[in-house]
């Protein structure tokens, strides 16, 4: 990850398209389009959702975007000094000071912003789940009993044909995916309680540890 990578994402962004956001920087789409994956690749976060004509900004690239922008506004400030510092008739080691300090700010100021996107993505998946574990309670009262695995989560939104008490929906959109763009997984009856609520976290996988663990509603 470089910061041409976080210019590239940032326009994108604001474009809402890789066809316009090429135009404005002056590329060819199939460069915007490699920079944006290098990018999801060092973080491990999907940051667009591709759509028909346009993408959709993901939970991590809203976030993603306010630290991005930091950074950039961090290195133009550095980029205006050097300027300054050339009219000025600055030293050359006044300069390379200045140079320094831009190494540092995309080097070791940027790695700080984005070590926070893995924690923003945990607390957004606990959130989900505490939400649809809230539409499932609602659910129960209305209906007398939690939708069965079959009907799974489609049934919050959906009346099942089978549910004459439905008085939905219960939630304000669709069923979310997790941060990581997968479908959480709904058992009943659950393992320690009356149902489960599952993400596999980053990798998609049971298991793992840090950004990769399991996030349940037990």
């Amino acid at each position: 990850m470089d910061v041409k990578d976080l210019r590239y994402f940032v326009a994108v962004y604001e474009a809402e398209g890789f066809s316009r956001a090429s135009r404005e920087l002056g590329t060819v789409q199939s460069n915007v389009s490699a920079r944006i994956r290098n990018l999801e690749g060092s973080l491990g976060v999907e940051l667009f959702e591709r759509r028909y004509r346009r993408v959709a900004p993901t939970v991590g690239a809203d976030r993603l975007y306010r630290y991005a922008k930091k950074v950039i506004s961090s290195l133009a400030d550095a980029e205006r000094a050097i300027r300054r510092a050339r009219d000025k008739g600055f030293t050359l080691l006044e300069l390379l000071v200045v140079v320094a300090i831009i190494g540092l700010l995309a080097g070791f100021v940027a790695p700080r912003y984005f070590s926070q996107v893995g924690k923003s993505e945990v607390n957004t998946a606990k959130a989900q789940i505490d939400a649809l574990e809230k539409a499932l309670d609602q659910y129960r009262l209305d209906t007398g009993r939690y939708p069965s695995t079959e009907l799974g989560l489609k049934a919050l939104v959906e009346r099942p044909a089978s549910e004459p008490k439905w008085n939905g929906p219960y939630l304000k959109k669709a069923v979310p995916l997790d941060p990581w763009g997968k479908a959480y997984l709904y058992k009943i009856p659950g393992e320690k309680g009356d149902f489960d609520l599952v993400s596999y976290g980053k990798d998609g996988q049971p298991g793992g540890a840090g950004d990769d663990a399991d996030i349940t509603n037990r």
